[in-house]
């Protein structure tokens, strides 16, 4: 037998839980719009930072067709060619899935090398497709890969505790 809700008991709100990975990789996505005066831009994608935060700490909190509005999403807002980070992020899912099929267990070092080359991946052709060739940013791209890679532990721990599990944060 059911319980019966009264009129003024609260229900429990799970409706806004499917949308915390996606407003974070959103909200990382928009940290690029923050008024920053540099020399040199060397700022991480910390959109492809959560969205690798998520998909490698919790699997099941992103669909596989998530990457798609988001990277759109990214280039709208980062002002990279349209369709890049649609496309990159897409492919670091399949390569990611490529990986699940393959390993059954991994450690969180495995994580990180995992998220190290598919920040490579997406940041390394990012400059590719945007940049012309003969352009001399190959050191400040490596620094970027550098700090991106870097900061993905905390990525990592934030997707962590916005998914509310105490253990792996």
């Amino acid at each position: 037998m059911r319980a019966v809700r009264g009129p003024f008991d609260e229900a429990p709100d799970r409706s806004f839980a499917r949308f915390v990975p996606t407003l974070s990789v959103m909200a990382g996505s928009a940290l690029t719009l923050w008024p920053l005066i540099a020399s040199v831009q060397i700022l991480p994608p910390f959109g492809l930072l959560m969205l690798l935060g998520w998909r490698l700490t919790r699997s099941e909190s992103l669909r596989v067709w998530a990457p798609l509005p988001l990277g759109l999403f990214d280039d709208l807002v980062s002002g990279q060619p349209l369709g890049s980070a649609m496309l990159f992020w897409t492919l670091c899912f399949f390569m990611i899935d490529l990986i699940d099929q393959r390993v059954v267990y991994r450690t969180f070092w495995q994580d990180w090398l995992v998220a190290a080359g598919s920040i490579g991946f997406c940041l390394i052709l990012g400059r590719l497709v945007a940049t012309p060739i003969d352009a001399h940013v190959d050191t400040v791209l490596l620094l970027q890969i550098a700090i991106s890679v870097l900061l993905f532990p905390l990525a990592a721990r934030l997707c962590a505790m916005l998914a509310g599990d105490e253990e792996e944060a």
